[in-house]
């Protein structure tokens, strides 16, 4: 099983958790139609969380601002470039900031 598919299996029985869903042209995980985590086209681990909570892990060396290819970095959104980052916990805390927003 892959990091992604660990993910996947962590999350999916969370309320309104689908993963059929696309975003930024990859299949990901969506609460009530919104996405909150996905692996890129390009291979990146990205997660949607608060601008500050991104900043910080940006900050501490533990990713980037995601870029979807058309040279705008998306503040909300996370490239998670940490080899040892926890993506199951990275993919909780995007479940329940999405969740709140909808």
């Amino acid at each position: 099983m892959d990091r992604f598919e660990r993910v996947v299996a962590a999350l999916k029985k969370k309320p309104g958790v689908t993963h059929r869903g696309k975003g930024f042209g990859s299949a990901g995980l969506k609460v009530k139609g919104k996405l909150f985590a996905f692996v890129s086209s390009r291979g990146q681990y990205v997660v949607k969380l608060p601008r500050d909570q991104v900043a910080e892990l940006v900050g501490s060396g533990k990713g980037e601002f995601f870029d979807p290819g058309h040279g705008r970095l998306m503040k909300e959104w996370i490239a998670v470039t940490a080899p040892r980052a926890d993506w199951v916990a990275l993919a909780r805390d995007a479940y329940r900031f999405v969740r709140k927003g909808v």
